[in-house]
Protein backbone atom coordinates (compact mmCIF):
# COMPACT_ATOMS: atom_id res chain seq x y z
CA UNK A 1 0.00 0.00 0.00
CA UNK A 2 1.18 3.22 -1.06
CA UNK A 3 1.47 6.77 1.40
CA UNK A 4 -0.22 9.65 -0.17
CA UNK A 5 1.57 11.78 -2.49
CA UNK A 6 0.96 14.97 -1.10
CA UNK A 7 2.50 15.28 2.37
CA UNK A 8 0.75 16.40 5.48
CA UNK A 9 2.95 18.26 7.13
CA UNK A 10 2.78 22.03 5.74
CA UNK A 11 6.42 22.63 4.92
CA UNK A 12 7.25 19.40 2.97
CA UNK A 13 3.66 20.42 1.30
CA UNK A 14 4.91 23.78 0.13
CA UNK A 15 7.98 21.98 -1.01
CA UNK A 16 6.41 19.37 -2.98
CA UNK A 17 3.70 21.94 -4.73
CA UNK A 18 6.67 24.89 -5.58
CA UNK A 19 7.84 21.32 -7.81
CA UNK A 20 4.12 20.39 -8.94
CA UNK A 21 4.86 24.04 -10.25
CA UNK A 22 8.05 23.58 -11.59
CA UNK A 23 7.45 20.38 -13.53
CA UNK A 24 3.94 20.24 -14.07
CA UNK A 25 3.91 22.18 -17.84
CA UNK A 26 1.42 22.07 -20.45
CA UNK A 27 3.90 19.47 -22.36
CA UNK A 28 2.56 17.07 -19.39
CA UNK A 29 -0.29 15.15 -21.07
CA UNK A 30 -3.03 16.00 -19.28
CA UNK A 31 -1.95 19.22 -18.02
CA UNK A 32 -3.33 22.23 -19.81
CA UNK A 33 -2.85 25.98 -19.86
CA UNK A 34 -5.59 26.71 -17.26
CA UNK A 35 -4.02 24.35 -15.17
CA UNK A 36 -0.42 25.70 -15.25
CA UNK A 37 -1.75 29.72 -14.89
CA UNK A 38 -4.03 28.30 -11.76
CA UNK A 39 -1.05 26.32 -10.61
CA UNK A 40 1.41 29.06 -10.23
CA UNK A 41 -1.49 31.53 -8.65
CA UNK A 42 -2.42 28.88 -5.91
CA UNK A 43 1.53 28.19 -5.24
CA UNK A 44 2.21 32.16 -5.02
CA UNK A 45 -0.59 32.27 -2.30
CA UNK A 46 0.51 29.86 -0.64
CA UNK A 47 4.31 31.38 -0.42
CA UNK A 48 2.73 34.69 0.55
CA UNK A 49 0.58 32.91 3.50
CA UNK A 50 3.61 31.22 4.22
CA UNK A 51 5.60 34.21 4.65
CA UNK A 52 2.48 36.06 6.93
CA UNK A 53 2.57 32.90 9.34
CA UNK A 54 6.06 32.83 9.69
CA UNK A 55 6.46 36.47 10.15
CA UNK A 56 3.31 36.34 12.75
CA UNK A 57 5.00 33.57 14.29
CA UNK A 58 8.27 35.34 15.05
CA UNK A 59 6.53 38.19 16.59
CA UNK A 60 4.37 36.15 18.67
CA UNK A 61 7.45 34.41 19.55
CA UNK A 62 8.85 37.87 20.62
CA UNK A 63 6.15 39.15 22.02
CA UNK A 64 6.08 36.03 24.48
CA UNK A 65 9.81 37.20 25.33
CA UNK A 66 8.75 40.86 25.94
CA UNK A 67 5.99 39.47 28.68
CA UNK A 68 8.35 37.30 30.38
CA UNK A 69 11.11 39.88 30.67
CA UNK A 70 8.55 42.18 32.06
CA UNK A 71 6.99 39.13 34.81
CA UNK A 72 10.25 39.17 35.84
CA UNK A 73 11.19 42.37 36.29
CA UNK A 74 7.55 42.86 38.16
CA UNK A 75 8.64 39.99 40.85
CA UNK A 76 11.71 42.11 41.34
CA UNK A 77 9.92 44.79 41.89
CA UNK A 78 7.13 43.33 43.96
CA UNK A 79 8.99 40.91 46.16
CA UNK A 80 11.30 43.54 48.23
CA UNK A 81 8.12 45.98 48.59
CA UNK A 82 5.61 42.53 49.67
CA UNK A 83 8.28 42.35 52.44
CA UNK A 84 8.49 45.82 53.65
CA UNK A 85 4.80 45.56 54.09
CA UNK A 86 5.14 42.13 56.09
CA UNK A 87 7.85 43.16 58.47
CA UNK A 88 6.62 46.42 58.93
CA UNK A 89 4.83 46.02 62.75
CA UNK A 90 1.03 47.86 61.50
CA UNK A 91 1.24 44.50 59.16
CA UNK A 92 -1.40 41.50 60.12
CA UNK A 93 -2.98 38.84 58.10
CA UNK A 94 -5.67 40.67 57.33
CA UNK A 95 -4.27 43.12 55.55
CA UNK A 96 -2.05 41.24 54.07
CA UNK A 97 -5.50 39.16 52.43
CA UNK A 98 -6.86 42.15 51.06
CA UNK A 99 -3.08 43.01 49.55
CA UNK A 100 -3.39 38.93 47.96
CA UNK A 101 0.15 38.65 49.39
CA UNK A 102 -1.06 35.71 51.82
CA UNK A 103 -0.13 32.37 50.39
CA UNK A 104 -2.88 29.85 50.59
CA UNK A 105 -2.32 27.19 53.28
CA UNK A 106 -1.04 24.14 51.95
CA UNK A 107 -2.96 21.11 53.37
CA UNK A 108 -0.96 17.89 51.87
CA UNK A 109 -0.53 15.62 54.19
CA UNK A 110 2.83 14.40 53.86
CA UNK A 111 2.46 11.26 55.78
CA UNK A 112 0.26 9.88 53.01
CA UNK A 113 2.43 10.84 50.03
CA UNK A 114 5.03 8.72 48.19
CA UNK A 115 7.68 10.03 45.74
CA UNK A 116 7.90 9.51 42.29
CA UNK A 117 10.74 8.21 40.64
CA UNK A 118 12.12 8.62 37.17
CA UNK A 119 15.81 6.51 35.80
CA UNK A 120 17.79 7.93 32.68
CA UNK A 121 20.32 5.76 31.37
CA UNK A 122 23.20 7.58 30.27
CA UNK A 123 26.93 6.18 29.46
CA UNK A 124 29.45 4.59 31.23
CA UNK A 125 26.96 3.42 33.69
CA UNK A 126 25.23 5.74 34.50
CA UNK A 127 21.94 6.08 35.77
CA UNK A 128 20.53 9.49 36.59
CA UNK A 129 17.40 9.04 39.26
CA UNK A 130 15.14 11.59 38.92
CA UNK A 131 12.51 12.33 41.96
CA UNK A 132 9.58 15.11 43.28
CA UNK A 133 10.30 16.47 46.41
CA UNK A 134 7.15 18.17 47.61
CA UNK A 135 6.99 19.28 50.90
CA UNK A 136 9.97 17.27 52.21
CA UNK A 137 13.43 18.25 52.46
CA UNK A 138 15.02 15.28 50.13
CA UNK A 139 14.29 11.56 49.82
CA UNK A 140 16.38 8.49 50.69
CA UNK A 141 17.55 5.89 47.52
CA UNK A 142 17.30 2.53 47.83
CA UNK A 143 18.70 0.41 45.05
CA UNK A 144 19.25 -3.49 44.31
CA UNK A 145 21.38 -4.77 41.67
CA UNK A 146 21.79 -7.79 39.89
CA UNK A 147 23.60 -10.78 42.27
CA UNK A 148 22.17 -8.59 45.47
CA UNK A 149 20.02 -10.46 48.06
CA UNK A 150 17.76 -7.02 49.00
CA UNK A 151 17.54 -3.38 48.90
CA UNK A 152 20.38 -1.12 50.39
CA UNK A 153 20.69 2.60 51.18
CA UNK A 154 22.20 4.68 47.91
CA UNK A 155 21.77 7.98 48.82
CA UNK A 156 20.27 10.63 51.01
CA UNK A 157 19.51 13.82 48.29
CA UNK A 158 17.30 17.12 48.29
CA UNK A 159 18.46 17.93 44.38
CA UNK A 160 17.29 16.16 41.02
CA UNK A 161 18.59 14.08 39.62
CA UNK A 162 20.27 11.84 41.81
CA UNK A 163 23.43 10.64 39.37
CA UNK A 164 23.63 6.60 40.27
CA UNK A 165 27.78 6.38 38.75
CA UNK A 166 28.86 3.46 40.48
CA UNK A 167 31.19 1.43 37.93
CA UNK A 168 29.18 -1.35 36.30
CA UNK A 169 30.01 -5.20 38.62
CA UNK A 170 31.24 -6.29 35.22
CA UNK A 171 33.04 -3.84 33.19
CA UNK A 172 31.56 -4.05 30.05
CA UNK A 173 28.73 -6.06 30.73
CA UNK A 174 24.76 -4.13 31.36
CA UNK A 175 22.84 -4.59 34.45
CA UNK A 176 20.03 -3.75 35.71
CA UNK A 177 19.06 -1.93 38.55
CA UNK A 178 16.38 -0.87 40.95
CA UNK A 179 15.71 2.39 42.84
CA UNK A 180 12.76 3.07 45.28
CA UNK A 181 13.11 5.97 47.39
CA UNK A 182 10.90 8.01 50.29
CA UNK A 183 10.96 11.39 50.97
CA UNK A 184 12.16 12.75 54.63
CA UNK A 185 11.67 16.05 56.49
CA UNK A 186 13.82 17.31 59.77
CA UNK A 187 16.49 13.96 59.15
CA UNK A 188 12.77 11.55 59.36
CA UNK A 189 11.25 9.85 56.72
CA UNK A 190 7.57 10.58 56.32
CA UNK A 191 5.12 9.08 53.75
CA UNK A 192 5.09 5.58 51.59
CA UNK A 193 7.75 4.01 49.62
CA UNK A 194 7.83 4.79 45.99
CA UNK A 195 6.77 2.52 43.06
CA UNK A 196 10.40 0.88 41.59
CA UNK A 197 11.75 2.08 38.92
CA UNK A 198 14.07 0.29 36.58
CA UNK A 199 16.81 1.02 34.72
CA UNK A 200 19.45 -1.54 32.37
CA UNK A 201 22.99 0.11 33.26
CA UNK A 202 25.04 0.10 30.10
CA UNK A 203 28.82 0.32 29.63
Amino acid sequence: MKKPFMPPQKGPYILWHDNLKTTATAAVPGVTAADVTALAAANADLHTKQTAAQTAEHAAIAAHAAMDASIAASKNQARPMVKNIKNNPAYTVESGATLNIEGAEDTTDMNQQQPALTAKVRSNGVVEVGFNKMLAEGVHIQTMRDGDAGYGFLASETHTPYIDNRPLQVAGKPETRHYKAVFFMNKAEVGNPSDVVTATAQP
